[in-house]
Formats: structure tokens, C-alpha cells, sequence
């Protein structure tokens, strides 16, 4: 801490001599529309600054005369000159790439580059015109599904938008909207995520490195922003596919000064069942909202207001109906108190909804779990090479895990509402980022974040303050009664959690085309995702951490080289990792997880741990573009014995999680014939899941009982498959405003039959037979677009 405080004041002082500066926003020409990450490069001086999140920047430069380029892929590079005798606030307006119409992007001569000073690793931006030109399921982009392709990413399967990263749970992501927690990420269990991929602006992806600024999850940052809305003129967009349609609307409400947009998303192939067979009365759809109001008050004044709402719809026979969807709220201010301070105020509110209809049994269930969060962040240029980000966070959690109602006068079924948990998360963060010299820069940071357990709650006592006994004679955990229960009134404490998170991260540049990039960061996860599924469904539960469930803390440690090559042609990044994760939550063996007002009797306390090569290698130039990844890791998790008389699970020993993808090798491409056709490719190849298959059975009381193998230590057969498709673009009348394009997908080229799980049955005459589901063959979508 000494060092960084030395770091810290040295360049304080030794970079003080007055120089100007230069502030400012980086707009889309055509939409007014503020671009993330943009590269502003300044000759003279040789010094570059990125914008933040909200398209702001900020640098000190020297008086006279200053030539520089604005860099950003997918948009034409920008020159100009600019005289500075005085501080300055400028606006900076760069255009589309000539070819970009509705779908391709075009690499200019610096997109793709590694930026090798920066200290970042372990992260990725994806441009959404990137997500939309890969082949997908069914023809809907999707922006899960695309960061499968991105080294140490995988997913739980092919109807799973849940994301596994670096041998993280999907509860272990952090996933935001508009900096807003989306809690369930995927439409109609997992064939569709919930992002509208024509209202999405930016995304970002942190593995490891990450900033102090994110904190409350153990694996992974995906960072989603939205579109803001064109405040110059009216657009239409939308796009008609064989399961799904989507239809945007943007435009001024004054122009240049305010805009609004308003997305919608739904599928419709439930309409077309009784076609097949009229008495059919089945369901399964789903639609989603995206909203957004933007207000440029005055130069130094924007508000925000966003919106999701999204629901999930599946029923059977009208005798069971499924309900789920997130529900989103957020109103950001932003405020420029000078052009060296920027700070953003968000308010937000988010909500997952589960809810159940079941006639037979007569009951309705509901559930879910509710946020409201307090944010103000600052960004503070305190000279060139020293910049600061800082600020705090609130978040008060409500977790609903079940209230169950009969629904009708004949149910025999009586009202129950589970425990609610109540939670007020809190934290303080500061991110330093310094050039120590021209080669090498640092980042650091401390984030303290506070987790209190709060009233109106029930807590259980136990014999010897277990909620889980083991048992040596049948070598197995049980769940214990309680002796005793107390209940805390409403707003007291009933458990506090402290921690202290550091983060660090340094790039050194080797040479000119190369760097050796490095980071440590711990976190501190409070919020458990309950489930005994390898892939996230609607019904996982979350709770919160308490007297039993203790919080999961990271210690993440990052090494990687970077390079570009041949003029930024190619670039290579290679990383090695090693995460290793406390209190990783264990289930007893017949865990019951689902309306369980004791949860805390199936829960044990465990570890984990992961580590890995990631190797990316992609051609960011010329008509043929795309990348390679290879990841070769391990990911395993252990719930040792509490005591020396205890086995512990899997007696005691390391096993694989159900995410552990031993190799992953995922291949990207987009070649650009013409400008009538473009094509693209993505192959996938990755080990099985594991999973625990019966080694033997044995007859009790004329019952087959089978035994099984250690836990998770068989895998199902490798998986891969490859995608293609292929985008017509009418040849444009310049006379019209309408513009169109025609996608044509095939999802698994060769019919591969990837199971989804196998499972065996005992036949008395022909012994065990192994059965094997699979869920998609070859899949032919069409699809087509419009923009007006």
C-alpha cells in the first residue's frame, strides 16, 4: 500500500506544470449517439485517451496547434486539427463506415489492434455487428451465445443462454444492462437470451482484471449497454424470422437535444400449432421490451432513462402454466463539474418474476428476487498519466423464495409463504490509473464491500450449531431439525459481512508490437444461486449469505502476452490463469432445494478452484476476417469433511464441476464477397460434460438400485458442430430510404447428434441400455431484415 500511495503522489507532483485541457464527447454522425471506448490520438505529443462509458474524455495538452484522429472500429477514421490556448470542451462527430448498412462492419487500419499499454487483460469488447453476422440457432442474434466463442467461455448446453467462464457457475457472473442485474438471462428456457441484439449499443466482457468498480460476483463482468436513440432524424428497423420478429422505433423528441427508442421482441411459433392439430392447446413464447429516453440538458447535464420488461410464457392443456421474466428501471444522471471531473448518479430497479400454475394439484407459486440500487461514480483526470475512478454503491435486496396459494375453492392446498430474507449491500471503490513511464502502466484499486444480513427473518438453531449432520454408519450428510428458531424484527442486523477486495493489473511494453500484460483481483460474492441443474432454469432460487451460508471469496491471479502483427493485420493474446474460490456452496446427496423453509439442512461449505492457457488469434484486415480460440483448462470443486471423523462429499476428494471443459477450440469467420454477398462460419469443439454414470446395480426386495461412480467423473461424448450462413444485400436505390438485407443460416452443418444427457435402463433379458437425448440436428432459418 506504501508504493501505490509513493506511485501516487510522484505523479502528482512531477506532472503539475500547467498544460490545458482538452475535454469532450465522441458522437455518431448519423444518430448523435455517444460511442464507447473510442481512440482519440494526438501526433504532436504522441499521447492517445479513450472514452468512458458514456462517450466522455478527457486530456492535458500543451498550447498550440494539435493534429489528431479519432479511432473506432466500424466507423471511418477521423482527422482534423484543433488550436488550444485555453481549456476547451469540443464535440467530436465521426461517421459510419461507408459499407456498413444493416449488418457489416468494416476494419479500418487500426481496429483490432491491442491497445498493448493499457493494463488490461483478461476482458473483451464484442461490436454488436460483430454478434449479428455469426451463425446462429434459428436465425436470432444472440449475445450470449456469441461469447462462447471467446476463450474460457462455454455454456451449459444448446438450449442453455447461460455463459460458464473460466470454470465459474453462471450465479458467479455479474450480468448488466444499462448497468442495471440481470438476474435470468434466457427466453424459452435457453433457446433465446434476453437481449435485443437491434437495441444493444456496446458490450464488454471481464474474465479477470477487473476494475474496482465491479464487485458482488466471483467469475465474470458482461457489462451491456443500450442504445440511446437517434436525436436527429426518425429510424424504423426490425427483422422477420421463421420463430420471431423484432421491430425498433427510434427518432427525436427535440432534435438534437432528447430521443427516444422503443424495442419489441417476440416469437409466434405457439400460433401456428392448431394449424397442425386443432385441439391442441399448448403454449410456449415469449416477448420483451426495451425503452430509453435521452435528454442532453446543457453542455454539462444528460439524463437517462431506461427500461426492460421481458416474460416468458409456457402452459400445458391450460392445467400448467409457467410465468418468468425480468423487469428493469433505471434513471442515470450524468454531470460534468469540469474537464477533469465527470460523475454519473444511477438509480435502478430490477425484479425476476417466477410464477406457476398447476390445476392437478391446485396451487399457484410465485417468487423471485428484487433489487434497488443506489450508484454514483466519479472519473477524475488528475493529469495524463494519473486518472481516478471512485465512488459508491447501495443495493437493497428482497428475496421472495416462494409463496404457494390454492387456486381454486376445491384445492387442498393451504397457503404458505416461505421466509423472505431481506439484504443491504454496500460499497466503497478506488481505481488508480498510472503510467509509470512510457512502457510500463499499472492499475490499482481497493473496493471494501459490506453485506448485512437484515430482519424481518425467522433464524434456526441447531445441535452443535450444524444444520447438517454426517452420518458414519451409511457414510452420508443429513439434514438436522432445528431446536429452536427466533425471529428478528424488522431492519435489525442479524449478520454483518466485511471485506476488502484489491485489484492490480500492469502492462509492460516488450517492443514496439508486443507486451507482457499481468493481474490480481479478489472478490466477494453474497448472493447464492440454488440450484442442482448444470444450467441455469426459471425455478433456481437465490439467498442471500447469513448465519449458515458464508460468502464466496475469489483470489485471481493473470499472466499473458500480446502481440500485433503485420501492421495490426493479426493479433495474438495468450494468457494463463489461476482462480481459486472459498465457501463454494455443496448440496447433501437428495438435496431438496424447492420450497424449502430450512434451507440451510442441505447446504454444506466447500472450495474450488480453476486454471488454464487461453490462446486468441484473429486477422482484424481485408475481406476475410475473424478469429481463433483455444482454451485448455480444468475446473474442480471440493467439500472436505468438517472434522477428522467426517469424509466430506465425494469422500473428501477434488472432482470436476459440471462446467469443466477440458478443451475448447471455437473458430469465427466472416468473409465479405461483394457488396451484394457476405458469408460466415463458426465451428465449435469442446470435451463433454461431465457427469456421473451407474458402474453396477445390485437387487434389493426385487428393486434394481444402481451404484455409481465417483461424483462427475465420466463426461458425455465430445460436442461440436458447424454453422453457416449467408447475407443477401438488395442492391440499395438511392432514391429510396429503405434498406433491407436477407440472412439464410444452417445450424449444424453435418447433423451432428450432440447429447444432451444419456441415461441407461436395466432390461432383464438385454442388461443396460444406454439412452442418449439430443436436441437439435441440422436446423435450416431465414431471415429478414429492414431499416428505414
Amino acid at each position: 500500500m506504501r508504493f501505490f500511495l509513493f506511485l501516487f503522489f510522484c505523479s502528482v507532483f512531477a506532472f503539475s506544470q500547467e498544460k490545458f485541457t482538452l475535454s469532450g464527447v465522441v458522437k455518431a454522425e448519423e444518430s448523435n449517439e455517444t460511442i464507447i471506448d473510442a481512440i482519440i490520438y494526438f501526433y504532436e505529443t504522441n499521447q492517445q485517451v479513450s472514452t468512458n462509458s458514456y462517450g466522455f474524455f478527457s486530456i492535458n495538452l500543451p498550447a498550440g496547434t494539435h493534429n489528431y484522429e479519432v479511432i473506432k472500429s466500424g466507423y471511418q477514421q477521423f482527422a482534423s486539427t484543433i488550436e488550444i490556448d485555453s481549456d476547451l470542451r469540443i464535440e467530436i462527430e465521426i461517421d459510419k463506415s461507408e459499407k456498413t448498412q444493416l449488418k457489416e462492419v468494416v476494419i479500418k487500419k487500426n481496429s483490432g489492434k491491442i491497445d498493448l499499454k493499457k493494463p488490461e487483460l483478461s476482458s473483451h469488447s464484442l461490436e454488436i455487428e460483430q454478434v449479428k453476422k455469426m451463425p446462429v440457432l434459428l436465425g436470432e442474434a444472440d449475445v450470449l451465445k456469441s461469447l462462447t466463442f471467446l476463450p474460457g467461455v462455454v455454456n451449459g448446453g444448446e438450449i442453455s443462454s447461460g455463459i460458464n467462464v473460466r470454470g465459474g457457475a453462471v450465479d458467479q457472473n455479474l450480468i448488466q444492462i444499462d448497468e442495471a442485474t440481470v438476474f435470468n438471462s434466457s427466453h424459452l428456457f435457453g433457446f433465446f437470451s434476453v437481449f435485443n441484439s437491434d437495441a444493444i449499443k456496446d458490450l464488454k466482457l471481464y474474465k479477470g482484471g477487473i476494475p474496482a468498480r465491479y464487485g458482488g460476483r466471483v467469475s465474470s463482468v458482461l457489462d451491456i449497454f443500450q442504445r440511446d436513440g437517434n436525436n436527429k432524424e426518425f429510424h424504423l428497423n426490425g427483422g422477420v424470422g421463421l420463430l420471431s420478429s423484432r421491430l425498433l422505433a427510434e427518432g427525436p423528441l427535440k432534435k438534437e437535444k432528447s430521443s427516444f427508442l422503443v424495442a419489441g421482441r417476440s416469437s409466434y411459433a405457439h400460433l401456428f400449432l392448431p394449424l397442425f392439430d386443432s385441439g391442441n392447446k399448448n403454449k410456449a413464447y415469449f416477448y420483451d421490451l426495451n425503452t430509453k429516453l435521452s435528454f442532453t440538458l446543457d453542455d454539462k447535464n444528460s439524463l437517462f432513462l431506461s427500461g426492460y420488461f421481458g416474460r416468458d410464457v409456457f402452459s400445458f392443456e391450460k392445467s400448467f402454466i409457467n410465468t418468468y421474466g425480468n423487469s428493469i428501471a433505471n434513471a442515470r444522471w450524468n454531470h460534468i463539474f469540469s474537464g477533469k471531473l465527470f460523475s454519473n448518479l444511477s438509480l435502478i430497479y430490477s425484479d425476476y418474476y417466477y410464477g406457476l400454475t398447476l390445476d392437478a394439484v391446485g396451487f399457484n407459486w410465485n417468487s423471485g428476487i428484487q433489487n434497488v440500487d443506489l450508484k454514483y461514480d466519479f472519473k477524475h483526470f488528475i493529469s495524463n498519466k494519473l486518472k481516478l475512478n471512485y465512488g459508491l454503491q447501495s443495493t437493497y435486496h428482497l428475496f421472495n423464495p416462494g409463496i404457494i396459494e390454492p387456486n381454486n375453492a376445491d384445492s387442498e392446498i393451504n397457503r404458505q409463504q416461505l421466509d423472505k430474507k431481506y439484504a443491504l449491500e454496500n460499497a466503497l471503490y478506488m481505481d488508480v490509473e498510472h503510467e509509470v513511464t512510457s512502457k510500463f502502466n499499472v492499475e490499482y484499486g481497493l473496493r471494501w464491500s459490506n453485506f448485512l444480513n437484515l430482519g424481518k427473518q425467522k433464524i434456526n438453531y441447531y445441535k452443535d450449531n450444524l444444520p447438517v449432520s454426517y452420518n458414519p454408519e451409511y457414510d452420508i450428510y443429513e439434514s438436522e431439525n432445528p431446536i429452536s428458531s427466533e425471529i428478528i424484527k424488522s431492519g435489525k442486523v442479524i449478520n454483518s459481512f466485511n471485506n476488502l477486495e484489491p485489484r492490480f493489473s500492469f502492462a509492460y511494453q516488450v517492443s514496439p508490437k508486443s507486451s507482457i500484460k499481468g493481474s490480481y483481483n479478489r472478490m466477494s460474492q453474497y448472493l447464492h444461486l440454488l440450484s442442482n441443474t448444470n444450467a441455469p432454469t426459471p425455478l433456481d432460487v437465490w439467498t442471500p449469505s447469513g448465519k449458515y451460508i458464508k460468502p464466496q471469496i475469489l483470489d485471481q491471479v493473470a499472466l499473458g502476452y500480446f502481440r500485433n502483427i503485420k501492421n495490426n493485420m493479426y493479433s495474438l493474446e495468450a494468457e494463463v490463469y489461476y482462480k481459486d474460490i472459498r465457501n463454494r456452496l455443496d448440496y447433501i446427496d437428495g438435496a431438496d432445494l424447492i420450497a424449502n423453509n430450512e434451507i440451510e439442512t442441505v447446504l454444506l461449505n466447500g472450495k474450488s478452484r480453476a486454471y488454464g492457457l487461453e490462446l486468441m488469434f484473429r486477422k482484424n484486415k481485408g475481406k476475410l476476417t475473424g478469429w481463433i480460440s483455444y482454451t485448455l483448462s480444468n475446473s474442480e470443486q471440493k467439500t472436505p469433511g468438517r472434522n477428522s471423523q467426517e469424509t466430506g462429499i465425494n469422500n473428501g476428494k477434488w472432482y470436476s464441476t459440471p462446467y469443466n471443459r477440458t478443451h475448447n477450440l471455437a473458430i469465427t469467420s466472416s468473409y465479405n464477397l461483394n457488396d451484394k454477398w457476405s458469408f460466415s462460419a463458426n465451428f465449435t469443439l469442446l470435451s463433454g460434460m461431465p457427469t456421473t454414470f451407474a458402474n453396477g446395480y445390485y437387487t434389493y426386495q426385487e428393486l434394481t438400485v444402481p451404484v455409481y461412480n465417483s461424483r462427475n467423473s465420466d463426461r458425455l461424448p465430445t460436442f461440436h458442430h458447424l454453422d453457416l450462413a449467408a447475407t443477401l444485400t438488395p442492391k440499395k436505390n438511392k432514391d429510396r430510404k429503405w434498406n433491407s438485407e436477407w440472412v439464410f443460416g444452417l445450424y449444424n452443418v453435418y447433423n451432428r447428434r450432440n447429447p444432451s444427457f444419456i441415461f441407461f435402463e436395466r432390461d432383464s433379458q438385454k442388461g443396460n441400455i444406454t439412452n442418449q437425448l439430443s436436441i437439435f440436428g441440422i436446423i435450416p432459418s431465414v431471415t429478414y431484415n429492414f431499416k428505414f
